[in-house]
């Protein structure tokens, strides 16, 4: 990363961390936008502050080639209002271990873009209509050259989450995206994610998911698609520890991807 991404990203980090108390407990339970793709439809209150961290494990196998990559997803949400948030979110650190067809092998290292964004809680949810949020985000070219992307790139989603019956919950978030392809031209992808949750216990719920994070023309990198299953256990009411694995669903996408996270709020 360079030294005025460094600056940079620290002092978003430092602005937002400041914006919010040193510590209270929250009114509401912790409601996280992980380990699921689809995003949660809530922010996190005026003044708070949450941070969703953790390790993600992939695996790939094509063409007799193979890959392994390590990294650290984290978000940091603070509440602006009771119905906006701001966020900061990168994949952090990647570590990244290839083997050829050949037998040649070699690792590379390196720190993943970050994003800035914001959430708008939209509309609570009654009867047949769901709870709506918003997102707004920007990933900026701050990370490795390596990995860096190219300019900022925009993108938009919607969560739209209904409560069922049993203990059950739908989540759908529909969006739309801006990035650039290898010859440095720009695109237009869209993004889907169902997702279906299960209350398994007073602090424990399971889901399953179908997430498509980019959907595009093959020129352009085409379509990545995985089917996902998790669970998440309320450790107190601020503390969450949860899992996720993720299979997936075409050649674009990594075969086998696995994440144990840990978020926490102020």
């Amino acid at each position: 990363m360079t030294r005025s991404a460094v600056r940079h990203t620290a002092s978003l980090l430092v602005t937002l961390v400041l914006a919010a108390p040193a510590a209270f407990a929250a009114d509401e339970p912790i409601a996280t936008d992980r380990p699921d793709f689809v995003e949660s439809s809530d922010v996190v209150g005026k003044g708070r502050l949450q941070v969703e961290t953790s390790a993600l494990l992939e695996r790939d196998k094509s063409d007799g080639a193979r890959a392994r990559a390590l990294s650290t997803p984290t978000l940091l949400r603070v509440g602006v209002t009771d119905a906006v948030e701001l966020r900061v979110e990168t994949d952090g650190r990647s570590v990244v271990r290839d083997m050829d067809r050949n037998g040649q092998r070699s690792t590379t290292a390196a720190w993943n873009d970050t994003s800035v964004g914001m959430k708008w809680h939209a509309a609570d949810g009654g009867g047949t209509l769901p709870s709506v949020g918003v997102l707004l985000h920007a990933d900026l070219p701050s990370g490795t050259r390596a990995v860096r992307g190219q300019g900022v790139r925009p993108s938009l989603r919607v969560v739209g989450e209904w409560e069922l019956p049993a203990g059950m919950s739908l989540g759908v978030m529909p969006g739309v995206g801006v990035e650039r392809n290898d010859a440095g031209a720009r695109y237009r992808y869209g993004i889907l994610g169902v997702v279906v949750g299960k209350e398994l216990g007073e602090r424990v719920r399971g889901f399953a998911e179908i997430a498509m994070p980019q959907i595009a023309h093959v020129r352009d990198g085409g379509t990545q698609a995985s089917f996902d299953i998790g669970a998440a256990w309320l450790l107190s009411d601020t503390v969450q520890l949860d899992t996720m694995l993720a299979r997936g669903l075409n050649r674009r996408t990594p075969d086998l991807a696995w994440t144990v996270g840990l978020s926490f709020k102020l």
